[in-house]
Order: structure tokens, then sequence, then C-alpha cells
């Protein structure tokens, strides 16, 4: 399976954080899992914000991700595109890239967001 990792699930995953449930990391391990140029501009907004769940070096992130094996999806005008075939949801525009990349790309979106989960095509990863 190809799995698109939200941003909080890509930064649990780079910090081993324990808010990852086992069945979550090995899901994850066993899958084809990709991450988002969308999740790296997404850490780089948020850290600036001060916002502390977010306080990452992006290119570090980038990096250690890259070296860990896992692809990197660029964001491109069809996924763009398709954000206006997303359902109505919440506002955010990091979530609603992330999922139009997966439905675009045909893949699953993992997510641990509870306004996420439960949308075709998004795996619960908490």
């Amino acid at each position: 399976m190809r799995i698109l990792l939200d941003t909080h699930v890509l930064l649990w995953v780079a910090m081993d954080s324990p808010r990852l449930s086992h069945s979550a990391r090995s899901l994850i391990l066993d899958a084809d899992a990709i991450f988002s140029a969308a999740s790296i501009w997404e850490v780089i907004i948020k850290s600036g914000l001060g916002r502390g769940d977010f306080v990452v070096d992006a290119e570090d992130l980038r990096h250690g991700l890259l070296q860990s094996g896992f692809a990197e999806l660029p964001v491109t005008g069809a996924h763009v595109l398709e954000v206006a075939r997303l359902p109505d949801m919440h506002r955010d525009p990091f979530d609603r890239i992330l999922l139009a990349q997966a439905r675009w790309e045909g893949m699953s979106l993992g997510s641990v967001d509870a306004q996420l989960i439960g949308l075709p095509g998004v795996v619960d990863l908490r």
C-alpha cells in the first residue's frame, strides 16, 4: 500500500514519538510511505508562527526523511486543481493539499486528524 503521511504523523515518525501507536508504526513500516513537500512547507510556516508542535528544523527533517528511505512527493498543478474537488471539510490548506495529493496519486492519506478520518481514502493512524 502507498500511503502519504500527514504532517503530524510525519513528525511523530521522524522523532520516534510515543504518540504514534505501535499499530500505526507497523503499518507505516510495512507500507510504501511517502511525504509531501507541502508538509515541509507546513513545518516552516507553523514553526515561524510559534506553534510548539512544529518546533523542528525543516531542512534537517527533510534530509533525515530522505536518508531514511522516504520518497518525497512534490506539489503539482494537478494536485492544486484537485483541491477544488474535495468535500467541504475544515479549512486547513495543508490538510486540503495533502488529501488532494493522495487522491490524485491514487494512494491513501495516513492521518490522526479526526476531521479527516472517515473521508474516503484516509487511513486512521490514531
